[in-house]
C-alpha cells in the first residue's frame, strides 16, 4: 500500500511539473513577443525628439534625485560630481548622509562649500531623527542639497528622510555609487509628460563591473571578466529587456528597481513611503503604490523604458551574491506574506489577477518546485526508475530554450542600441548563457530557499554593505 501511494504521489508530481513547466515556457514566449512590440514601438522616439519635447514643455516638472550615502568617503565626491553633470532643466540632488561614521559629511561640506541652513522639517513619513540640512554657497552647486540624519539601518529609512525634504512632484531613487546616463531624467520624465496616470517609470539598468570611468562618466562600457558579475549582467538584461518590458506592455509590472526609478512623489508619500522593515523595499513600495491607487479608484500606469539609464556595481564574488540573494529571497516571501490579501483579489485589478499570481507561481514557488524536483530525480535515479533517453531529450530541449531566451535578450539589447562599447563584448555574455543553467542558477535557488528559511524561522537579519571593488579609472 505504501509503495502504491508513493508511486501515485510521484506520478501526480510529474504531471504538476509538466504543466508548470509548460505554463512557464508559454509565459516566457508571451513576454518575448510583448517586449518586442513595446520596445520597437518606443524606438520611434529618438533621443533628440525626446529632449526637444521635454525642453519645449511650458512647465517642465521638477525632479529630485534622492541618493542615500553611508560611509562613502572614498568615492562620494566623484559620485556627486557625476550626478551634477546630469542634463535636465529643473532638477535637484538630495544626498542623504545616513549617519556615516567616517568623514563622508565633512568631505561634502569641504568640497561643495556647504553651509547649514534653517529648515522647517516636516515628517511626512516616519524615519530616524533628522539633524540638519546643508546647501552650497557656490552657485555651481546650487542643485545640491545634503540631509544629515541619524542612521536608520536601511536604505529605505534614508530615502524616506529625503522624501520629507524634497518638494518636486517627481523623484528618482538611486544609489550614490550608481553612474547615470546624462539624459536619464529626460527619458524617464517623457512618459509621465505623455500620460498623467503614470506613477512610476523604470529605467533599464546594467552592470558597471568591467567598465571604465573617467571624471564621473563611463568611457568604455564592457562586461566583467569575473564570472559572478557576468552572470548577473545577463540576468539584468533578461529582467529589464524581456520581463519588465513585456509586463509594461500590459501594465502589470511588479517591480521598479531600487537602483534607479522615477516615482510620483505624492503617491509614494500617500502610500506610506518605503517600508523600513522590508527586505524587498522596491517591490513592496510599488505594490503599496498600486494598492493605494486601486483602493481610491485612481488610474495608474507603471512603465519600463528600454533606454539604459543607470550602471551599478554588482557583487563581485560568491560571498556577496549569497548575501544579496538571501536578502532578496527573504524579501520575496515577506512580500507575499504581508500582501497576501492582494493575491487573486479582483479589487486590485492587474496587480491581484496577473502580477501577484505570476510572482507567486513563477518567482516564489519556482525554487521550491526545482529543489523538490531535484531530490525526486535523485531518488528515481538511485532506484533505476529514470528513462535516460527521455531525460536527456527533455534536458536538451529545456537547455536549448534557455539559450534561445538569452540569445533574444542579447539581440534586443543590440537592436535597441548596444549597452556595450564593443559588439565583441556579447561573446562573454554568450559564454555566461551557456554556463548559467548549470553553474549560476543552482546557486540562486539555494540562496532563495535560505532566505525563505530564515524568514519562516524568524532569524535576526543583519544589513551588510556590499564590498565594492570600484570601476576601472581611465588613464589621464
Amino acid at each position: 500500500m505504501l509503495e502504491f501511494l508513493g508511486d501515485q504521489i510521484l506520478y501526480f508530481y510529474g504531471y504538476v511539473v509538466f504543466f508548470y513547466s509548460t505554463l512557464l515556457i508559454i509565459s516566457y514566449v508571451m513576454l518575448l513577443v510583448m517586449a518586442y512590440k513595446y520596445s520597437t514601438g518606443y524606438k520611434r522616439w529618438t533621443d533628440d525628439y525626446i529632449r526637444h519635447m521635454v525642453d519645449s514643455t511650458p512647465y517642465v516638472p521638477g525632479v529630485s534625485i534622492v541618493a542615500p550615502a553611508y560611509n562613502e568617503s572614498k568615492t562620494i565626491i566623484d559620485n556627486v560630481n557625476s550626478l551634477l553633470k546630469l542634463e535636465y532643466p529643473n532638477f535637484e540632488i538630495c544626498i542623504v548622509n545616513d549617519g556615516s561614521k567616517d568623514d563622508t559629511l565633512q568631505k561634502l561640506i569641504d568640497n561643495f562649500d556647504l553651509v547649514e541652513v534653517p529648515f522647517e522639517y516636516v515628517e511626512h513619513i516616519h524615519c530616524a531623527p533628522f539633524r540638519c540640512l546643508y546647501k552650497s554657497i557656490n552657485a555651481n552647486y546650487r542643485r545640491l542639497v545634503v540631509v544629515d540624519k541619524v542612521n536608520g539601518g536601511t536604505k529605505a529609512d534614508a530615502v524616506n528622510a529625503g522624501l520629507n525634504v524634497i518638494s518636486n512632484p517627481y523623484f528618482i531613487n538611486t544609489d550614490v555609487d550608481c553612474v547615470l546616463s546624462r539624459d536619464a531624467i529626460y527619458h524617464c520624465i517623457f512618459p509621465a509628460l505623455q500620460d498623467s496616470s503614470i506613477i512610476a517609470v523604470s529605467g533599464t539598468m546594467s552592470m558597471s563591473n568591467g567598465s571604465t570611468i573617467s571624471d564621473g562618466v563611463l568611457v568604455d562600457i564592457a562586461p566583467s571578466s569575473e564570472p559572478i558579475p557576468l552572470f548577473q549582467d545577463l540576468e539584468y538584461k533578461r529582467s529589464f529587456l524581456v520581463g519588465k518590458m513585456g509586463w509594461s506592455y500590459i501594465n502589470a509590472m511588479n517591480n521598479v528597481s531600487g537602483g534607479y526609478g522615477l516615482f510620483n512623489t505624492e503617491v509614494v508619500i500617500a502610500a506610506g513611503g518605503y517600508g523600513t522593515d522590508s527586505f524587498a523595499e522596491d517591490m513592496d513600495m510599488l505594490t503599496r503604490m498600486i494598492a493605494y491607487c486601486c483602493d481610491f479608484k485612481r488610474p495608474y500606469r507603471v512603465v519600463q523604458i528600454p533606454h539604459t539609464c543607470c550602471w551599478t556595481e554588482g557583487p563581485g564574488n560568491i560571498k556577496m551574491i549569497y548575501r544579496q540573494r538571501v536578502r532578496w529571497g527573504r524579501g520575496l516571501i515577506q512580500l507575499m506574506d504581508q500582501h497576501k490579501r492582494i493575491l487573486f483579489n479582483p479589487k486590485y485589478k492587474r496587480l491581484g489577477l496577473i502580477t501577484f499570481p505570476n510572482t507567486f507561481l513563477f518567482e516564489f514557488l519556482a525554487p521550491v518546485i526545482e529543489s523538490v524536483g531535484f531530490f525526486v530525480f535523485l531518488y528515481l535515479a538511485f532506484t533505476g526508475a529514470v528513462n535516460w533517453a527521455t531525460f536527456f531529450l527533455m534536458f536538451a530541449a529545456i537547455y536549448t530554450f534557455s539559450l534561445m531566451l538569452s540569445g533574444f535578450v542579447m539581440f534586443y539589447d543590440y537592436i535597441l542600441g548596444s549597452s556595450f562599447t564593443s559588439s565583441k563584448s556579447y561573446f562573454k555574455l554568450l559564454i555566461a548563457a551557456v554556463l548559467e543553467p548549470v553553474v549560476y542558477h543552482p546557486l540562486i535557488v539555494v540562496c532563495s530557499l535560505t532566505g525563505y528559511y530564515k524568514y519562516i524561522t524568524k532569524q535576526k537579519a543583519v544589513w551588510v554593505s556590499m564590498e565594492r571593488t570600484g570601476m576601472k579609472q581611465a588613464k589621464k
